[in-house]
């Protein structure tokens, strides 16, 4: 290090790039997570870089700062990019402040190098990191089986003996799975009471059920068992065990591996349980009936970290977390077949309670697209004006997608409303599709290639685009069925090696009373939620009905001109049924009558009077996490590039093999 003058140190070009990084890390901290941190020594360093987010295990991490002196707690905050060292005297904090930051290491996982930055803090949030109590119902019973019994289970399963037995089993490509006594039906998510499998349970569970019931671990023997098999890197998606199909009781043994499932409640509370190997997971009553429950795909858990890498007592049970790699993972899932309807505590998401009066998606094709008529192409074709006026700043991350196509690329925009997407890039062969003939005729009149079609049937040559987007329309459509035929219209549509985008609306929703970065305009009687096309939802729920409204409308109940009994959503709360009806309210002067029908409203709208503000409701499918890459994924001709939550939103890349 060179001196001036006066003997004062001058910083060396590596030094001040160092020193230029490290500031920013700070400002991000800062800014991104709240964490304040100071210039002075302090006895606590935050380690940008250096967390369980980027791939980072304690083990590694430990390794690293203990070079410099005793350290005394460790914090690894989940799902975080960075971490907490607190050392038991401010000359090691320093010590490790000085030589590690710029500290290359390389991720055990991928192989990749990070760069780890130092900071000081005064304040570390160990108070705020409290343990995650389990959802109420929820029992973990650890060993409860032996070594040898856990051997004998796994090695009493044929896999080759009916592997696959029926098409509902077929579509699960990524997983073995296997069932006895009923087989589960995951077309709908039932089983057929009438139709036993020959065998019952085999001997063996029998015996360890007999053994668990006399020991009060269980309430009832079960009658229905599946066996799944996963690899490292597979899961299952969020959801709630039919009502109607079992009983209160459900318990899942796991063997070979332990895992982390997530738990999550309709208010947005989460709970990540750790499933040990040998252990038994018992759920009843609200986390059974109310808590949607899954695996997220990965092959690294967060877990607690052994006894060997924790450190002093600061951080028991909240930051003694490291990264585990999973390993094969074989789940015994025991049901007992109910006999009558499901009367829970829970009637806003329990199928039997539901039936008579709300049904959640038609019975078949033809009630489905009658459903869809009235309260999705006649409603768009109602509001389309208003809409229209609501919808102008394209979202950056569909913005995003379409700079990465080549110049010259042919580009479908399949739903594409009032046109937003068509002109953002000049050089691309854009046109666009929709089943309101207002919208496409506010397409042409900005001089935008368009024209009238259903999303299922495009009048476009098999393979000749380069490229599709599809935002916010497939959840419009009322049966997995024929979600899935509108994937495959798009995939039709590309050419191999081809992309498309996809955009739905999310069940898990995010309120926190803030407006989204990307839509600063005001809109006027809350245009945020989309149609056939338009805009990604930005708060999904309480978009629809925003302070502009005029004062004279009414948002209306179930009972007024709703005809499809589904439950109205209300806004500003989280979604009570993946099946619903949206208001809108339509702004004064703003209502165009649909061209097909003169004479009367449209059935999905509702209004006392001329004075009031007429309200269309409109059908949605909110998608679960994961429900629509597993869709695109029952598609043998493609691949999912990327799948990602975006502002209320599900959302897949996709690519024609």
């Amino acid at each position: 290090m060179e001196t001036d003058g006066i003997g004062q140190q001058r910083l060396s070009k590596a030094e001040k790039k160092l020193r230029q990084k490290q500031m920013k890390a700070r400002h991000t901290l800062l800014r991104h997570e709240g964490i304040e941190c100071v210039s002075y020594p302090t006895k606590s360093l935050v380690v940008a870089n250096g967390g369980l987010g980027n791939g980072v295990s304690r083990c590694q991490l430990l390794g690293v700062v203990q070079d410099c002196g005793l350290v005394k707690a460790l914090l690894m905050p989940p799902g975080k990019p960075y971490s907490f060292v607190k050392y038991g005297r401010t000359e090691d904090s320093k010590k490790a402040y000085d030589s590690l930051n710029g500290k290359e290491i390389t991720v055990e996982d991928s192989g990749q190098t990070v760069v780890l930055y130092f900071n000081f803090v005064e304040k570390v949030p160990w108070e705020d990191m409290t343990p995650t109590a389990l959802p109420p119902g929820l029992k973990i019973l650890e060993e409860l089986v032996l070594p040898e019994e856990e051997k004998e289970l796994l090695e009493s399963i044929d896999w080759a003996e009916d592997e696959v037995t029926s098409a509902a089993q077929k579509s699960l490509k990524h997983r073995r799975v296997k069932h006895f006594g009923y087989e589960f039906r995951y077309d709908n998510n039932n089983v057929d009471r009438d139709r036993p499998l020959p065998g019952g349970l085999p001997d063996i569970c029998n015996k360890l059920l007999a053994k668990w019931l006399k020991m009060g671990h269980i309430k009832e023997k079960p009658d229905q068992l599946t066996i799944n098999q996963y690899e490292p890197g597979q899961g299952i998606p969020p959801h709630i065990d039919t009502h109607s199909a079992f009983e209160d009781e459900i318990i899942a043994l796991s063997l070979g591996a332990e895992i982390v499932m997530d738990f999550k409640h309709p208010d947005g509370h989460a709970a990540a349980v750790m499933l040990p190997q040998r252990s038994l997971l018992v759920m009843s009553g609200e986390s059974r009936y109310l808590w949607t429950h899954g695996i997220t795909p990965r092959k690294f858990d967060i877990v607690q970290a052994s006894e060997g890498q924790k450190i002093g007592a600061v951080t028991a049970d909240i930051g003694d977390l490291t990264l585990n790699k999973r390993g094969e993972r074989t789940s015994f899932t025991f049901r007992k077949v109910r006999r009558s309807p499901c009367n829970c505590s829970y009637p806003s998401v329990c199928d039997s309670q539901r039936k008579d009066t709300e049904p959640s998606f038609p019975d078949n094709e033809s009630d489905a697209s009658k459903l869809e008529e009235k309260y999705v192409h006649e409603v768009y074709e109602g509001i389309a004006t208003h809409f229209s006026s609501t919808r102008h700043s394209p979202w950056p991350r569909v913005v995003e997608f379409l700079r990465t196509l080549p110049c010259g690329a042919v580009v479908a925009d399949v739903g594409c409303g009032n046109g937003k997407y068509l002109g953002v890039r000049k050089d691309l062969h854009m046109f666009g599709c929709d089943r309101s003939m207002t919208l496409v005729d506010i397409c042409g009149e900005k001089g935008f290639q368009a024209f009238v079609c259903d999303a299922l049937r495009v009048p476009v040559r098999s393979g000749s685009c380069d490229a599709c987007i599809s935002i916010a329309v497939i959840h419009h459509f009322s049966t997995v069925e024929r979600r899935l035929a509108a994937l495959c219209e798009l995939v039709r549509l590309l050419r191999p090696g081809g992309r498309a985008l996809i955009y739905v609306w999310a069940m898990e929703q995010e309120y926190k009373n803030q407006k989204s970065k990307y839509l600063k305009e005001k809109r006027a009687s809350g245009g945020v939620s989309e149609e056939l096309g338009s805009d990604p939802v930005e708060e999904t729920g309480d978009s629809d009905c925003q302070s502009s409204v005029h004062p004279k409308s009414r948002c209306c109940n179930a009972n007024q001109a709703v005809h499809a009994k589904l439950p109205v959503h209300t806004n500003r709360t989280s979604f009570g049924s993946q099946d619903l009806l949206v208001p809108w309210h339509l702004k004064d002067g703003m209502k165009k009558k649909p061209r097909h029908v003169q004479s009367h409203r449209p059935v999905g709208c509702s209004a006392d009077s001329q004075e009031l503000s007429p309200i269309f409701h409109r059908y949605y499918h909110v998608f679960s996490k994961g429900e629509l890459e597993a869709l695109c994924k029952r598609l043998d001709c493609v691949e999912v590039q990327e799948s990602y939550y975006d502002q209320g939103n599900w959302c897949v890349v996709l690519e024609k093999r």
